[in-house]
């Protein structure tokens, strides 16, 4: 029997119109951002009408004694302030094609161009947003503002930091910072360790209810003063962003998971056993952000693990940031909006892009830093000593974690 064939011009092939795009997740800061003075993100609108800076007022609350019956004139107290600069720059992306292409395309892949643009702006803003909150401050203006590549997080990138910045933000900001599990690891009634040795010898602490705890202590002891999160039922709270590592070793530990099993709602839509969702413990909200951690890999592996120049002596290590209001900045010179190239070659080419002009800033405040519970300008202290004395630059609603947070094997 002559069985026919089909020859492989002639098979017949499916060609499908529903185009899968790679997945984008959502900003996870968004709850937390908005344009009240009770934001943890503020954002700013006011450099839509013009300018490359804006200035942002910070002040400090009042500290003298006051008097009783005692003479007022001449015992009044100093307001004390601060302008915080923040710069904006430009983003601008966009894709091309022509009709040429356009012709062989079965399914519309130009048509997605938008939807695409629009998710790489957002995906920009997310990602910018967690490297403002690990860069140095800086009075300044960023390094690359207004060139090719551009700029919008300002203060100096952490992974484009020298040793001796780094040693000087961590003398500056000596009260709200934490390398594991003892304020020992970075400072003693002295001295101040340089960012280096704090790192290394924070073993193997992991992000857990004690950790967690000692963090929200740094922010109500410090000064200036953290102020906290409150909610719309006038709760306060502090929340601590975390990578997906360290929120991992958060949700593993046992007093954590114990609190959240046995305090919340037992069901399986509410409970974050069940979902994954943030975790809270002892008035800290703890939200996940995975791209803290695809940061510290695409960038900082030779700055926070063992094989570089600082991390945890077993093996890398990652930040979190515990906020309170007004721990950053988002500054808006214009909002995203689509863009159309012009030369068509008579209508042949097509192109599309987006545009926007943001900056991103951790906000922070030239302020006088002692040694905690002394009163040693930080200037003056022993081991590591580049801290701004009078006029170190604090960060103003954040303190800083450092753990070791292993990544999967």
């Amino acid at each position: 029997m002559a069985v026919t064939t089909v020859q492989s011009n002639n098979k017949l092939i499916r060609f499908t119109k529903d185009i899968n795009r790679e997945f984008v997740r959502q900003n996870m800061f968004s709850p937390y951002m908005g344009e009240g003075l009770d934001a943890i993100i503020r954002v700013r609108q006011e450099l839509k009408s013009g300018g490359e800076q804006m200035n942002i007022p910070l002040v400090t609350k009042l500290i003298g004694d006051g008097v009783s019956t005692g003479v007022l004139a001449g015992a009044e107290e100093r307001i004390d302030n601060y302008g915080m600069r923040i710069w904006i720059d430009w983003l601008r992306h966009a894709v091309v094609t022509t009709k040429a292409e356009q012709q062989k395309d079965s399914a519309d892949i130009f048509g997605e161009a938008k939807p695409l643009l629009s998710d790489f702006g957002k995906e920009k803003q997310r990602d910018e947003l967690i490297k403002a909150m690990l860069a140095l401050p800086s009075a300044s203006a960023p390094a690359n503002l207004g060139t090719s590549a551009g700029q919008r997080v300002n203060g100096i990138l952490y992974e484009s930091s020298t040793a001796a910045q780094r040693n000087a933000w961590l003398s500056d900001n000596v009260d709200r910072v934490l390398f594991g599990n003892a304020l020992s690891n970075h400072y003693s009634s002295t001295a101040i360790a340089s960012m280096q040795s704090a790192l290394s010898v924070i073993a193997s602490v992991k992000l857990t209810a004690t950790t967690v705890q000692m963090l929200k202590r740094r922010a109500e002891l410090c000064s200036p003063k953290i102020r906290p999160y409150k909610t719309k039922d006038g709760y306060e709270y502090y929340v601590l962003f975390a990578g997906s590592y360290a929120f991992r070793d958060a949700k593993t530990d046992t007093t954590i998971a114990t609190a959240n099993r046995d305090a919340r709602p037992r069901d399986v839509g509410a409970n974050p056993i069940f979902q994954d969702g943030d975790l809270m413990y002892d008035g800290v909200i703890i939200r996940k952000v995975p791209e803290i951690s695809s940061y510290v890999d695409n960038s900082l592996t030779t700055l926070l693990n063992t094989a570089g120049t600082g991390g945890s002596s077993s093996g890398r290590t990652e930040p979190v940031f515990l906020c309170g209001q007004q721990a950053a900045t988002m500054a808006w010179g214009q909002m995203a909006k689509p863009t159309f190239r012009k030369e068509d070659d008579y209508g042949f080419i097509t192109g599309t892009g987006i545009e926007m002009a943001y900056g991103v800033a951790k906000n922070f405040k030239s302020h006088a830093m002692y040694i905690p519970g002394t009163t040693t300008l930080n200037s003056s202290a022993t081991g590591n000593t580049s801290g701004g004395g009078l006029s170190s630059l604090v960060q103003w609603g954040m303190v800083t974690g450092f753990f070791y947070a292993a990544a999967d094997a």
